[in-house]
């Protein structure tokens, strides 16, 4: 339950070409608009290819979105414009787009989902081991990750509880650790 006015932090990492992030804002727009709630969304959308966020920037993608987006969402958040479908600026007003590197730029911080979908399998696991840390350490106390379906927390259940196994959504534990963060 929110009160008016209450901020939600996403960030997004490892976006590609921003139809996760915009699924998610999408997705926070229904909610808000269901429960009445004013809520100010802030999604943080970053990758480390400058090309796939200009992309993801521009809110532009082909037709053939229509075969994965239901008719309603499509007239809903987005402008048809000859062969593509541009994302309304409603939607795209939730997110900023920005160049990071996951391993070697600080985070985000103060965050309440981290959606990190099939970006770790592309990890080995020495990097997948500092990664997690660095996701328990932005979120919020009872902040949420969500991984990818192939993804898990490993060895990290000292940092993450699986709130949702199917759809492997994994809640924070435990108060901010004091660690000083490793970045070159």
């Amino acid at each position: 339950k929110s009160k008016k006015g209450d901020n939600i932090r996403v960030w997004v990492p490892g976006c590609a070409t921003g139809e996760e992030a915009y699924s998610i804002a999408i997705i926070f727009a229904e909610m808000i608009e269901t429960s009445q709630n004013h809520l100010n969304v802030q999604i943080f959308a970053t990758d480390i290819d400058e090309d796939s966020i200009e992309y993801a920037r521009a809110a532009i993608y082909p037709d053939s979105i229509a075969a994965d987006i239901s008719k309603e969402r499509l007239k809903r958040f987005f402008i048809k414009e000859d062969s593509t479908y541009k994302v309304k600026k409603q939607i795209r007003e939730m997110l900023v787009f920005a160049t990071q590197s996951l391993i070697k730029d600080p985070p985000f911080s103060r965050l309440d989902l981290v959606s990190c979908r099939n970006v770790l399998i592309y990890m080995d696991t020495v990097l997948q081991k500092k990664i997690l840390p660095i996701f328990h350490y932005t979120l919020n106390k009872n902040g949420y990750l969500f991984l990818g379906t192939s993804e898990t927390i490993g060895g990290f259940s000292d940092l993450f509880t699986t709130f949702n196994s199917k759809w492997k959504i994994y809640k924070r534990l435990g108060e901010a650790i004091d660690r000083r963060l490793e970045y070159s």
